[in-house]
């Protein structure tokens, strides 16, 4: 595997990384190539039940910033960007 492991990022809990390693999404550049919304979409289509909490987690990996940051002041651009991937179908 080539890159940064999700095991050695912030924001993320053994139950997340199980998520995100499920949907195969296994590195950093892996996530930094989908973006935290597709990343998102992703892992719940694989089943997995998850709050936007991870949402946060994945953003927040992506900028440097804390989830909860994250959650404070990027929550209302982050569900709007999950609605309109989700409205387009997009993979």
């Amino acid at each position: 595997m080539k890159g940064k492991p999700i095991a050695e990022l912030p924001n993320f809990g053994p139950k997340s990384q199980q998520m995100l390693e499920r949907a195969g999404i296994k590195t950093l550049e892996e996530l930094r190539r989908l973006g935290s919304v597709a990343a998102y979409v992703r892992v719940k289509r694989c089943g997995a039940s998850t709050s936007l909490n991870l949402l946060w987690a994945m953003e927040g990996a992506l900028t440097g910033i804390s989830w909860q940051e994250v959650a404070r002041e990027h929550r209302t651009s982050l569900i709007l960007a999950l609605d309109e991937f989700e409205r387009g179908g997009r993979d």
